[in-house]
């Protein structure tokens, strides 16, 4: 039977209670930081909660000044019409430059380039070479043209 060195037993137990050691810190840090991100998304629902009701607060505000000179269902639709052209465009806002069409129908890439459409007033298709061009043949030097494709 082997027998255990008693410095083993203890460099075992040593390094058992430094895992442990370590494992109840990381443990403690992770509690910390959840504690403190639950408090941050609890802030932003109540932040959002109050400027939902500070909204409908202006947006009554609004209905009630225009009901001042005009009927009711007027001031409501009014008001309506105000809110939807501004829910269009914090919608128009929030979307990333890169998928918003370049005048014209044409797309932009990341880095800005227009891809298709007739932006700057360029035509939408590329205009069509006047004659075909020719492969020049194996004998042919390099760099010569096909006949056709010669100074006229």
């Amino acid at each position: 039977m082997d027998r255990i060195d008693p410095t083993e037993q203890l460099e075992g137990r040593l390094a058992d209670e430094l895992a442990r050691a370590a494992r109840d810190a990381v443990r403690e840090e992770l509690r910390e930081q959840t504690r403190k991100q639950r408090r941050t998304a609890a802030l932003y629902a109540a932040s959002g909660a109050v400027a939902l009701y500070a909204g409908a607060a202006l947006a009554l505000a609004v209905g009630l000044a225009l009901a001042l000179g005009l009927p009711g269902w007027a001031a409501a639709l009014i008001t309506a019409v105000l809110l939807g052209g501004l829910a269009y465009a914090l919608r128009n806002a929030a979307r990333p430059s890169a998928s918003r069409p370049a005048p014209g129908g044409a797309a932009r890439t990341p880095a800005g380039d227009v891809v298709g459409g007739a932006a700057a007033g360029m035509p939408a298709v590329p205009p069509k070479p006047p004659v075909a061009p020719s492969v020049p043949g194996p004998d042919a030097p390099a760099g010569s043209a096909a006949p056709h494709q010669q100074e006229r």
